[in-house]
């Protein structure tokens, strides 16, 4: 689309995505973010500029998806970033679990429960995630 993949390279050790490896693709981080500056910081926010903000992300996010898609990518680092994402999810589950074991414990009034939901949705996101991710490859194989 807008972005070439030549422009950048996989993140391997500071995340998830991709990180510019030439000036292009720093020029095209740098374009991609300054609508938001120049729109995004002046009051009051009108409904044209929202729209436009809103457009601007959706073109953004799919160039970005097109671009993270076509990086070049070996089984190795398949299997590195499988075992790295694997890693990194039962780490986010311990947290959440941590949390609302937490929530729960500080919970001074027995009939008011603290517990944050979004974390319970998190864990219930995750879990329904695995459950397809497992009935689509034995699917597939």
């Amino acid at each position: 689309m807008i972005g070439k993949r030549e422009w950048f390279k996989r993140r391997k050790y500071t995340g998830w995505g991709f990180s510019p490896a030439t000036w292009q693709g720093w020029a095209y981080i740098f374009v991609a973010i300054l609508p938001y500056i120049i729109l995004g910081t002046t009051k009051p926010v009108d409904t044209i500029r929202l729209v436009v903000l809103i457009i601007w992300s959706i073109i953004i996010v799919i160039d970005f998806i097109d671009i993270i898609t076509h990086l070049p990518k070996d089984e190795r680092d398949r299997i590195h970033e499988a075992m790295a994402e694997r890693n990194a999810l039962w780490v986010i589950i311990s947290v959440l679990a941590i949390g609302i074991i937490y929530q729960a414990s500080s919970s001074v009034n027995p009939e008011i429960s603290k517990v944050d939901p979004i974390i319970l949705i998190a864990i219930f996101a995750g879990l329904l995630a695995k459950i397809i991710s497992n009935v689509y490859f034995d699917k597939k194989d």
